[in-house]
């Protein structure tokens, strides 16, 4: 033989243990590997354990030494990466504790932070307990949580019900903006609707929760959550997404991420919300529009922090829908929401 010898790692489908066989050509190598692991030769081929590509005669000769190869029986394919990618998501439970130990193992013995990093995260979306939903089945992920809160459902829906009355809280205080008491009387009346509106939706809660039946939860029925991008895009470009409900850690992590107003609160909202008010001249404020600015997904955005802008949004409340519509006397009226 002319060609020089190669020697190549190489491992059997879905099998993590490499051998190290060398071999002046492709047909020298699967007659090696026949022997080696005790396939029949008919249909075998060898490809780039990086992307797949099946390794010919001619680009046999191109590769370098101690290339990473997979040796293929007939009717099985291997896209590199991704296929040992795809093996890791079909793993059952049973294997992913294995898994755990294995990467626990790994990051007791790593120095390099990124792959300490890696491995931290890896066993961190292993060990979650998604699934579980009372206080007694998964007691980390309750840690410092009021003892009240006997599921996860019920905490997180307190939390969102938590933002939104935060957002009520600005509402009502911003009733010091305007200048009279006549006109402070006249926005407590329309803020007053809103809250009882709030009461009536239990505070919109809902959307964080994924047992809730009340209203469109922005979750999955796991509790997976996803970024829908900053407020001028239609979607997250990052493709984030988290599960609070899996562990102590993301449960924490999700309180950073935002309900962002799209038009904004403070620089829109609230100010159109007061001149409304003192530019009523008898007409009567479309409470249900603002209602639905302030405290619905109508304008909010789950929003990745990484995601959330907080550049002048300079987006502005519709002038035609801030006042109720009335139709002429004796007929009933009609709101454009």
């Amino acid at each position: 033989m002319g060609e020089k010898i190669k020697l190549f790692k190489i491992r059997r489908h879905h099998d993590r243990q490499k051998y190290g066989i060398a071999a002046h050509s492709t047909k020298e190598l699967l007659k090696k590997c026949r022997a080696t692991f005790q396939v029949p030769l008919d249909g075998c081929r060898v490809c780039l354990y990086e992307d797949g590509t099946e390794v010919t005669e001619d680009y046999f000769q191109r590769l370098p030494n101690n290339t990473e190869l997979v040796l293929l029986p007939k009717g099985q394919s291997w896209h590199g990466y991704v296929s040992d990618i795809e093996s890791l998501l079909s793993m059952s439970d049973e294997h992913s504790r294995s898994l755990i130990e294995a990467a626990q193992n790994l990051l007791v013995a790593e120095k390099a932070p990124k792959r300490r990093r890696l491995l931290q995260d890896f066993i961190a979306n292993l060990s979650e307990n998604t699934d579980a939903e009372c206080r007694e089945d998964d007691e980390a992920w309750f840690e410092g949580i009021d003892s009240r809160f006997k599921t996860k459902s019920a905490y997180l829906k307190y939390s969102c019900e938590s933002r939104i009355r935060g957002y009520q809280k600005e509402v009502e205080d911003s009733v010091s903006k305007l200048n009279t008491q006549k006109l402070q009387t006249e926005y407590r009346k329309v803020v007053d609707v809103m809250i009882n509106q709030l009461k009536q939706a239990k505070y919109n809660g809902c959307y964080f929760d994924r047992q809730g039946k009340e209203c469109n939860h922005l979750c999955t029925q796991e509790g997976w959550f996803s970024c829908q991008g900053a407020f001028d895009t239609d979607k997250c470009l990052s493709l984030h997404s988290i599960n609070p409900y899996g562990n102590r850690e993301s449960r924490i992590l999700f309180s950073t991420w935002n309900l962002d107003h799209r038009i904004e609160k403070k620089r829109a909202i609230i100010p159109a919300l007061i001149e409304a008010v003192k530019n009523r001249n008898g007409r009567e404020v479309n409470c249900n529009y603002f209602y639905r600015l302030l405290f619905t997904i109508d304008n909010l955005k789950l929003v990745h922090i990484a995601c959330h802008k907080k550049t002048i949004h300079n987006l502005t409340c519709d002038a035609k829908r801030m006042y109720v519509k009335i139709k002429s006397k004796g007929k009933k009226q009609s709101t454009k929401t």
